[in-house]
């Protein structure tokens, strides 16, 4: 229980870095021509944890659907007040996951001194 919980809390740190990681690109291009921004997704891993998917493709398909070009000139699809909210959630994402792994550690750290 302790070894799968620790290794629950490490994907989800892993996963919450990778939308951070993100989230970041997307502001920091959000000056730029074109950009279409990256989206995160989670999912449940098979084997307990979390995983994240980046990917542009739901943003392409948003603009496809409403007829807009993306070789036109167009300043950045990019919302700043949706990626600032995103960064919000997925930092306390990340502090829970590391709680867990705090937690886990500590717990395996007692049993570990009580088999002494």
């Amino acid at each position: 229980m302790t070894i799968s919980s620790l290794n629950i809390g490490i994907s989800g740190m892993k996963s919450y870095q990778g939308a951070i990681d993100s989230s970041s690109n997307n502001i920091a291009n959000a000056s730029t021509k074109n950009y279409q921004p990256q989206t995160a997704s989670f999912q449940e891993n098979a084997n307990g944890g979390v995983i994240v998917n980046i990917s542009k493709t739901s943003q392409q398909l948003a603009n496809q659907d409403s007829g807009l070009s993306t070789d036109r000139n167009e300043s950045s699809a990019t919302d700043l007040a949706t990626e600032l909210t995103n960064n919000l959630q997925y930092k306390a994402g990340f502090e829970f996951s590391a709680k867990i792994v705090k937690t886990a550690d500590e717990m395996f750290s007692t049993l570990l001194d009580l088999k002494k």
